[in-house]
């Protein structure tokens, strides 16, 4: 009798286990969807942000304060008031997020999957870009990092002063 006992606790077992596990409440969280879009009225807001956006990138560039490592518009760069991310790429210290974010996928790109990348600023030397051994992006031999910390947070709290948000 106890056999029988113990074999009808598992299959019970088991089966709560699947509908658990098969209940919404506990289904495996999924990310965004890839082809979910913004509603029409945000797709219209974003163009306007992305046109406002050009502008002050080249009003910026005049008083020689932005530069791009990408044939885009670097919104963190225009938003904290500029940055020169060749002259930063070049020394070695750090590059901005946004930039750091376009060469690792333009260097994944082509040293991964030997897709060409022509999202790069004409300036940007890609056969510059490789990996070291232990799979670091390296730009002139030089690991690419993002800013320090304390960069970031002061061009943070620059960006929050230009925008009217300081406190």
């Amino acid at each position: 009798m106890l056999p029988m006992k113990r074999i009808t606790f598992g299959v019970a077992m088991m089966g709560l286990g699947y509908l658990l596990g098969s209940s919404s409440p506990f289904a495996p969280v999924r990310a965004q969807d890839a082809d979910s879009r913004p509603s029409e009225e945000a797709g219209k807001k974003i163009t306007e942000a992305n046109d406002k956006l050009k502008a002050a990138a080249e009003t910026l560039k005049l008083e020689s304060r932005y530069d791009s490592a990408t044939k885009q518009v670097n919104s963190y760069a225009v938003l904290v008031g500029g940055v020169n991310p060749k002259e930063d790429l070049e020394s070695g210290h750090g590059v901005d997020p946004e930039t750091f974010a376009a060469l690792y996928a333009a260097a994944y790109d082509m040293k991964k999957l030997n897709v060409k990348d022509d999202s790069l600023a004409e300036w940007v030397d890609i056969s510059q870009l490789d990996y070291d051994t232990e799979g670091r992006l390296t730009y002139g031999g030089k690991v690419v990092r993002i800013y320090p910390v304390s960069r970031l947070k002061k061009l943070r709290a620059q960006r929050l002063a230009l925008i009217g948000e300081k406190k």
